[in-house]
C-alpha cells in the first residue's frame, strides 16, 4: 500500500514567474522512508509543506495515508506528524510545558496531555531537562523536543523537513538513532536533506529533485554508481594542470573537472584503485608529482551536479503569515 502519493503536483510564485514545484510526483510505501534529495532551492521544503495541507498547490494531485489532501486536509493531519526545519518552540516555557502544549493543541485532555508529554521526554532524553526553559537547550535538544512534539498523536505518516541541519556531528548521530527507531516501529517517513550520507543511513529509497521535479530515484548506492562509484581527485602544480587533465581524461574515459584556485583535477571512474594505479603510473611518466592524490566517494553535489549539469538555484517563497523573502528550501 501506498501512504503517500503526489502526482504532477504545480506550485508557483509571484504570478507564475517562479516554480517552485514543477509537475512533481511520486510515492511512498507504507512503512518505509523515502529521501527526498537535493540542494537548497530545488523544492524540496514546498513539496513536505504541499503535502501537510500547509500550502495549497496550483495544480496536481496527492493523498496521505488513503485520504485526499485537497479534499480533506482537516482528516490528513489527524494521521500525520511534521517536524520543519526549525524548531517551533516557545523559547520561555519549559520542555514539558511545550509538550504539554502541544497535547493540549491537538485536542488532549489535560491528563492525556500531561501523560503524553512525560512518554516522549523519556524517550527522547530529555527527562532530566524537562523543566528547564528552551533557551537553555543545545541544538540537539532542541531538535529532539521539536520532533517529540510532531509524534503527539502518533502518526502514522511523519514529516522531516532537513531534522539535522546545524547539528554537529554526534547531535546529528543522536537524531539518526531516533529516527531509526521509529522507522522500526511502523512509521512511514518522509525526509528531506542535503546530507547524502543521512539519506544512505535513513531512507529506503531516495527520489532527487531538482526545480521542483524528480529527475532520478533509486538507493543511494544506485545513484552514486549513475556518477561513478567513486572520484579520483589529484592537486598538482598550476603548471601542470593542462597536461595531468588529460592523463585523468585518459583514465576515467570522461571530461574531468578542473578547481583552478585549489589546483585539483577530479572524475568519476568505475573501478577504484586500478585507476588510481593507472593514474599514478601516467603521472610518473610524464614525471609529474601530485601535492595529493586520492580516491573519494561521491558526494551530493557529485551526484546532483551530474544529474542536472549545475547547481540548484534560490527560489522566493513568500514568508508564512507575511511578505515575500528570498529564502533557500
Amino acid at each position: 500500500m501506498k501512504s503517500i502519493i503526489a502526482h504532477e503536483l504545480v506550485k508557483t510564485y509571484d504570478k507564475g514567474a517562479v516554480k517552485a514545484l514543477d509537475g512533481l510526483s511520486l510515492e511512498v510505501e507504507e512503512g518505509t522512508v523515502l529521501g527526498l534529495l537535493g540542494p537548497n532551492g530545488a523544492g524540496k521544503t514546498t513539496s513536505v509543506r504541499v503535502l501537510a495541507t500547509l500550502l495549497t498547490p496550483d495544480s496536481g494531485s496527492a493523498t496521505v495515508a488513503g485520504i485526499d489532501v485537497l479534499k480533506h486536509p482537516d482528516e490528513v493531519r489527524k494521521v500525520i506528524g511534521l517536524s520543519g526545519q526549525y524548531a517551533a518552540l516557545d523559547e520561555t516555557l519549559t520542555g514539558w510545558d511545550n509538550l504539554t502544549m502541544f497535547g493540549r493543541l491537538y485536542h488532549l485532555n489535560s491528563s492525556g496531555a500531561k501523560k503524553r508529554a512525560e512518554e516522549l521526554l523519556e524517550k527522547f532524553s530529555l527527562t532530566d531537562a524537562a523543566r528547564r526553559p528552551i533557551r537553555t537547550y543545545s541544538g540537539g535538544m532542541r531538535r529532539r523536543l521539536d520532533l517529540a512534539a510532531s509524534l503527539i498523536v502518533k502518526p502514522k505518516v511523519l514529516f522531516l523537513d532537513e531534522p539535522t541541519t546545524g547539528l554537529d556531528p554526534r547531535g546529528r548521530m543522536e537524531m539518526w538513532d531516533v529516527i531509526d527507531e521509529l522507522v522500526k516501529g511502523g512509521v512511514t517517513l518522509l525526509l528531506t536533506t542535503q546530507y547524502l550520507e543521512e539519506a544512505d543511513h535513513l531512507a529506503d529509497s531516495i527520489a532527487v529533485i531538482d526545480t521542483g521535479k524528480v529527475i532520478a530515484r533509486g538507493t543511494a548506492d544506485e545513484l552514486k554508481n549513475q556518477v561513478g562509484s567513486e572520484r579520483l581527485e589529484i592537486t598538482v602544480e598550476v603548471e601542470q594542470i593542462t597536461e595531468a587533465t588529460k592523463l585523468v581524461e585518459q583514465v576515467s574515459g570522461v571530461t574531468p573537472s578542473v578547481d583552478l584556485g585549489i589546483r585539483k583535477i577530479s572524475a568519476p571512474v568505475s573501478n577504484g584503485s586500478a585507476s588510481l594505479i593507472q593514474v599514478l603510473r601516467l603521472l610518473d611518466e610524464a614525471k609529474i608529482h601530485p601535492l595529493d592524490i586520492g580516491l573519494k566517494r561521491p558526494s551530493l553535489d557529485d551526484v546532483f551536479i551530474s544529474l542536472t549539469g549545475h547547481v540548484a538555484e534560490v527560489v522566493v517563497e513568500p514568508e508564512v503569515g507575511g511578505k515575500n523573502a528570498a529564502k533557500r528550501k
